[in-house]
């Protein structure tokens, strides 16, 4: 039989390790998940950024030829939609590359199949990565549709378009600053300055080509 001394030289297993490991195995998966939410989230929020300012410089540009509402309308609908669709087959062939690439390497490694289900599961999708891109693109580009959908007169339709645009660069800017932990301020500013040039570009040069007839 063992003694008392000997039993009380056994290893024992410390509560307090076990429930430390724990809560630093539920921290790294909280940072994990935190850091995959916000590289979705600035993922969306560029694509809205896309779709806001190509949307609006292509309605601005036609805008500067054709007065008249139904055709910048028109332009900006055919503007979403060719734009949605775009983003959507980029996102699709880029993120299946990654998919295809990611899968291989883990066949290379031999993996079990255990292991290999769980490194799928752990791969971003691609029909959902698309369909986040098209839809953060479409909702982007419905801000300049809506802000010049209900107004009439030319001048009072620019400066709607261009006031409800700014507004949601501003908007757009210093979200992503916080998802990037960047100054709010500057970032907002430097995508709002941005917009701004892509649509007087558009606008000035769409005009000169128009008033050059060709």
């Amino acid at each position: 039989m063992a003694s008392a001394n000997q039993i009380h030289d056994l290893p024992s297993v410390k509560p307090l390790d076990i429930e430390q490991q724990t809560q630093e195995e539920v921290q790294e998966i909280k940072v994990f998940d935190y850091a995959k939410r916000a590289q979705w989230l600035r993922a969306a929020v560029l694509g809205a950024n896309d779709g806001l300012l190509s949307t609006a410089s292509l309605m601005m540009g036609v805008g500067a030829v054709k007065r008249d509402a139904k055709t910048m309308i028109l332009t900006g609908i055919a503007g979403l939609v060719a734009g949605a669709c775009s983003m959507a087959i980029g996102e699709l062939v880029s993120v299946y590359s990654q998919y295809d690439i990611e899968m291989a390497q883990m066949k290379r490694e031999d993996m079990g199949a255990e292991e290999l289900d769980a490194g799928k599961e752990k791969l971003p999708n691609p029909w959902h990565a698309a369909g986040a891109s098209a839809l953060a693109f479409a909702v982007g580009a419905l801000v300049p549709l809506l802000g010049a959908a209900f107004v009439k007169d030319y001048a009072v339709r620019v400066g709607m378009v261009i006031a409800v645009v700014s507004l949601a660069l501003l908007a757009f800017g210093g979200f992503g600053a916080l998802l990037g932990k960047a100054p709010v301020v500057k970032s907002s500013l430097r995508v709002l300055i941005g917009g701004w040039l892509a649509m007087g570009l558009t606008f000035g040069l769409t005009k000169l080509v128009g008033s050059a007839g060709l």
